[in-house]
């Protein structure tokens, strides 16, 4: 079983499959060094690795951790243990697309069966498409339709025991980094704050955009890396107004799936690509210097938790994008770097729908910070949160 992004024992459909069907299992994880991942995320999956172990070990099992290639690291492990089957959940993005295409040609290569599960979203991409045809859905509120009248796969179950041979092979240990002061990794840590959240959680669609109030959950990076079950979340009797945003997520999983050159190509063809140059007004945003207090804090906030607001996010990319017109991958690049929850598909949807490159149906739309932070910010607490 190799864990990829579902960190988690439950609802994980490819940890169920092997147990159920297989008399020993072997949980591993592999450590890629062809993945630059920022230090906050080094430090959330080491976190949540030794979480996913504590939990294995819980129920008989443990967790084989490797650093190398994964397609090779797996196929080695098999043919040391005798496996015939790899299980693994699918992804969206360019990179795991051409791992799982060469993990399924090196295990028919080694006569070993490859299974594949969905996991990473709720509806899986492909699932839902448009009745005029064409593939994947362009614009949300259609997705959004089919996806409510969809109906969901169950939950898989929770594995009670784990068996592993009775000589595990030889991993490497999980990296020891320090703790961030703001966030906590693993499927334990996910499943404690939705337990907090939910209880008020009630008045998540009045005041979600409230800058100050910060009444989001904080689950994006337990999602991000399968600590927590999207299924599990919309299910889970949540506002109306909060599964609607994980039905955002599906929506960019869907089009990067469809799309996969998302993160660098304009998805509409017929967008800008005139983007201006200017090194140092790219730099004074980063650094939140603009002189644009509530773009400024937005930045600062980022820079500080891993983390940004989803209303300062739309703020602050509308500001490089649209009033310094600077090219929309320079922001979703340096957001890949800092943010805990840096996602491909919901990082650079995102960052499209605003710049006008992407599926906003109104690709002119401008968010004015001034604007903004009087509707979302009115006594500036957010602003001095992060600016004092």
């Amino acid at each position: 079983m190799l864990f990829t992004r579902d960190l988690r024992v439950h609802d994980n459909p490819a940890l169920a499959a092997a147990v159920a069907n297989s008399d020993r299992v072997v949980p591993m994880f592999v450590l890629d060094p062809r993945l630059s991942v920022a230090i906050n995320r080094r430090r959330f999956l080491a976190e949540s690795l030794v979480d996913l172990r504590e939990s294995l070990r819980a129920r008989g099992g443990d967790l084989l951790v490797r650093h190398g290639d994964p397609v090779t690291e797996v196929i080695k492990v098999a043919r040391e243990v005798d496996a015939t089957g790899v299980a693994m959940t699918r992804d969206v993005s360019e990179f795991a697309a051409r791992r799982e295409r060469r993990m399924d040609r090196e295990c028919q290569r080694h006569r070993i069966k490859l299974a594949l599960f969905d996991g990473v979203t709720v509806v899986p991409p492909g699932e839902l498409v448009p009745s005029t045809g064409g593939g994947l859905y362009q614009v949300f509120t259609p997705y959004f339709r089919a996806w409510q009248a969809k109906r969901w796969r169950a939950p898989a179950p929770t594995p009670r025991h784990i068996a592993t041979p009775s000589s595990m092979p030889r991993g490497v240990q999980i990296p020891g980094l320090a703790a961030s002061r703001h966030w906590t990794g693993g499927e334990s840590e996910a499943l404690r704050r939705l337990a907090n959240w939910k209880r008020r959680s009630d008045g998540y669609a009045d005041g979600h955009d409230d800058l100050a109030g910060d009444r989001t959950s904080r689950l994006s990076p337990y999602l991000h890396f399968g600590c927590v079950s999207p299924v599990h979340l919309a299910g889970s009797g949540m506002p109306d107004a909060y599964v609607r945003q994980l039905c955002w997520r599906d929506f960019y999983h869907q089009l990067l799936a469809g799309f996969p050159k998302l993160a660098t190509t304009n998805f509409r063809e017929s967008a800008r690509d005139d983007w201006t140059s200017d090194d140092d007004a790219l730099e004074r945003w980063k650094a939140g210097e603009t002189g644009v207090d509530i773009v400024d804090a937005g930045m600062r906030q980022l820079r500080a938790e891993g983390w940004m607001h989803n209303r300062a996010r739309l703020i602050t990319a509308s500001y490089l994008t649209k009033t310094l017109g600077l090219d929309w991958r320079s922001g979703g690049d340096w957001f890949m770097q800092h943010l805990v929850d840096a996602d491909v598909a919901n990082n650079y949807g995102n960052w499209q729908w605003v710049a006008g490159t992407g599926t906003d149906t109104k690709p002119y739309r401008q968010f004015s910070p001034a604007r903004q932070a009087e509707r979302f910010d009115p006594d500036r607490a957010y602003r001095d949160r992060y600016l004092s």
